[in-house]
């Protein structure tokens, strides 16, 4: 029994320690930064919750949690909606599935920069491709980035249309999941599209919505490549809280303690919000 687990522990010992030392190791040395100042020019030295008390008295620091809560929010919407309504027409579809499984998922495949560039296009002031068109159409143009009215929903409007294409799958693959019987049944009862949408489709994708909701809600509230190449790092109304630990430790302060404060809050966020989550689906399924 004991040369049994000896034997596991040998196999596992390879993943282990690869898991301390590229996930276990920065999170426990960003943590330390946190209370130092580190420069990586001068020799750190130890200054306790100084960071932590400049970070909350910094206006930016409530500005982005804003921007990135906001951001969050809206993008759920459309993140979280939108790939289940397509997923529910394509699995609807009796021909040309192929052709619309790559399609959706074809911005997935693109790396992100170049995304970005393909927006800032469209969203160019000048001659971008949205303004071309609503002038063709005698209505008025719009700066789309360069507007604080605008500026954060055009950032959602990017980060949706590159990342949506991976939720739409897995919900495709869940709906295809799903026994024909159920839908057969509620047929015979009367029930109508939304109907079995509510009562069948709906609880039979329960979990899967579930998980994809916890990691659309981490996933948003990191946001970074959008805003960092589309608005920069000193627009207020479009700066989150990843922008800001990069303002902090590569711009404006260089002072990598401050940017470790800043990312072990988003982490100590992100991880309560994780535990909350899943105490009260847990305490729903029981």
């Amino acid at each position: 029994m004991i040369g049994d687990n000896l034997l596991a522990y040998a196999f596992m010992a390879g993943g282990l320690a690869c898991f301390a030392l590229f996930s276990w190791y920065p999170l426990i040395r960003g943590i330390m930064l946190s209370f130092q100042q580190v420069n990586f020019v001068t020799d750190p030295y130890w200054v306790g919750t100084e960071n932590y008390v400049a970070l909350f008295e910094d206006p930016l620091f409530w500005t982005a949690w804003r921007n990135t809560l906001v951001f969050s929010g809206i993008a759920l919407v459309f993140g979280y909606l939108v790939p289940l309504f397509l997923a529910i027409l394509m699995n609807e579809l009796r021909h040309l599935k192929g052709f619309f499984r790559v399609a959706v998922y074809l911005p997935v495949m693109l790396p992100p920069i170049v995304v970005v560039l393909l927006w800032r296009y469209f969203y160019d002031p000048g001659n971008g491709l949205f303004n071309t068109v609503l002038s063709a159409v005698g209505l008025p143009t719009s700066q789309w980035t360069q507007s604080s009215g605008t500026a954060l929903f055009s950032l959602v409007l990017v980060s949706t249309w590159a990342n949506l294409g991976g939720a739409t799958l897995m919900y495709l693959a869940g709906l295809q999941s799903i026994p024909g019987e159920l839908y057969e049944a509620a047929e015979l009862d009367g029930a109508s599209v939304w109907q079995r949408l509510r009562h069948v489709t709906i609880p039979q994708l329960r979990f899967l919505m579930l998980v994809l909701l916890l990691l659309q809600v981490i996933a948003t509230m990191q946001v970074f490549i959008e805003p960092y190449q589309l608005t920069g790092t000193t627009n207020p109304d479009t700066i989150t809280v990843m922008v800001l630990i990069y303002r902090y430790a590569f711009t404006v302060n260089n002072d990598f303690g401050l940017a470790a404060a800043m990312s072990v809050t988003l982490f100590v966020v992100l991880a309560a919000f994780s535990a909350v989550y899943l105490r009260l689906t847990r305490s729903q399924e029981s």
